[in-house]
């Protein structure tokens, strides 16, 4: 179930989601966290609907939520941190899903298990299947190889160029089980992938636990540093042949890790190691979205 009430018994947080604000419908909660952040809304407000009609994916492409099946929710934020790094939230938040998603599962999987099976199916075995939450750089929350999670920041600035507020929209595909033939290939959801139907409630909880825990670390020098090797573990893409999709030509390159301002750390085939930035291009595997 998806309630104001469900997510505000489980929270755990200081401040992320605490003034959460629920829709059984809107059109965008990014843009309704816009707004609230016009209007003055707290630094950590949560806008949380069960069916979004006309929601925002990246490089412009839409993202609708069906009502009783997924998650739409958009975090206001009002950073510290300057401009120039903030696009760095968006992977904060990539890998705060992918740690609540697997929070949200171990908590089912307690709940439904018995103590003995349970040992059975713990987090160290969780991360050695194909259930384990993954990351494709920058943010594409993925499990078994199909994307679950979208992710898009969008800063919103003053007239004199300071930082009015910052909102990151996601959504994540939590128990549909239907996909438009688009996107059939690629896209999944967390009962598709591990069988597993969690409570949505508990999905954002766990993931607003996790947002606040590392956005913490963010903010002691705004960067990755502290976050990085926690990235890295769920970077699926890792030490393997991947496509760079640069509007330059495309080109294949070995995928390394990060850097600790988010950049992907490539090698070409003559081993020379370089930078590629998020906004700039975008990665694919070579053969598939992974």
């Amino acid at each position: 179930m998806l309630s104001k009430e469900d997510i505000s018994r489980q929270l755990t947080t200081n401040w992320a989601a605490r003034n959460l604000i629920y829709k059984d419908e809107t059109g965008s909660t990014n843009d309704d966290a816009r707004i609230l952040g016009e209007e003055g809304a707290a630094h950590g407000t949560l806008v949380v609907a069960d069916m979004q009609k006309t929601g925002r994916g990246s490089r412009g492409r839409s993202w609708e939520t069906p009502s009783g099946t997924n998650i739409a929710m958009s975090l206001l934020l009002r950073p510290i941190a300057p401009p120039d790094k903030i696009s760095m939230l968006t992977l904060v938040m990539g890998l705060s899903v992918a740690e609540g998603i697997e929070d949200a599962i171990i908590e089912k999987r307690d709940r439904s298990l018995s103590r003995s099976t349970l040992m059975d199916f713990s987090r160290e075995i969780l991360s050695e299947t194909k259930y384990y939450p993954q990351i494709k750089w920058p943010n594409d929350v993925v499990i078994a190889n199909k994307k679950i999670c979208g992710i898009l920041t969008e800063l919103h600035m003053n007239p004199d160029n300071t930082i009015n507020n910052v909102v990151i929209g996601v959504g994540i595909n939590v128990n549909m089980t239907e996909f438009p033939e688009d996107i059939r290939d690629i896209a999944g959801s967390i009962l598709t992938t591990t069988g597993v139907k969690v409570d949505r409630s508990t999905v954002v909880a766990c993931c607003m636990k996790r947002f606040e825990e590392n956005y913490e670390k963010y903010n002691r020098s705004f960067d990755l540093t502290l976050l990085r090797d926690n990235y890295e573990s769920r970077l699926i893409n890792r030490h393997k042949l991947v496509k760079i999709l640069d509007p330059k030509g495309e080109y294949e390159a070995i995928a390394h890790g990060i850097t600790n301002t988010g950049a992907l750390i490539v090698s070409n085939e003559e081993g020379e190691e370089f930078e590629i930035n998020a906004g700039e291009v975008s990665v694919r595997g070579l053969y598939s979205y992974t």
